[in-house]
């Protein structure tokens, strides 16, 4: 009987937690190593309608005009021009559509003036779609 009693009275179990906490990262690195990423959009019934054989085709310009404004200069299409120039230009490619896009870029020491004056020649020209960036 007294080997029964020192059992009982010995030490409570304990829990090591340092496997436990192993076996946990093991199971999320097979989860996440396993896991299938599904494309959802791959799935999705889309019906766009047919084109309209009677529509007409528009044929559309889809240019991207940049000038840039220095101190004292202007650059359109990567080459220096004058204000003139600027502007029959922008009136020609306004002939054609006003939906061209403008993107216009300023450098830190160019005067507002000079980007009133662009503003001006595009509003002449009827150009709606105009950005105004500053370098």
């Amino acid at each position: 009987m007294k080997r029964s009693r020192s059992r009982s009275r010995g030490e409570a179990a304990k829990l090591e937690m340092t496997p436990m906490i192993d076996v946990v990262f093991l199971l999320l690195i097979f989860f996440i190593v396993t896991l299938k990423h599904e494309d959802i959009l791959s799935h999705l019934d889309i019906y766009r309608p047919a084109p309209d054989p009677n529509a007409k085709q528009e044929e559309q310009i889809r240019d991207l005009l940049t000038i840039t404004i220095y101190p004292g200069t202007f650059v359109l299409k990567d080459r220096p021009a004058s204000l003139a120039t600027i502007e029959r230009h922008l009136t020609r490619l306004a002939s054609y559509s006003t939906d061209i896009s403008v993107i216009i870029k300023c450098s830190s020491d160019s005067s507002h003036e000079q980007l009133v004056e662009i503003l001006n020649i595009c509003s002449r020209a009827g150009l709606k779609n105009l950005s105004v960036f500053s370098m």
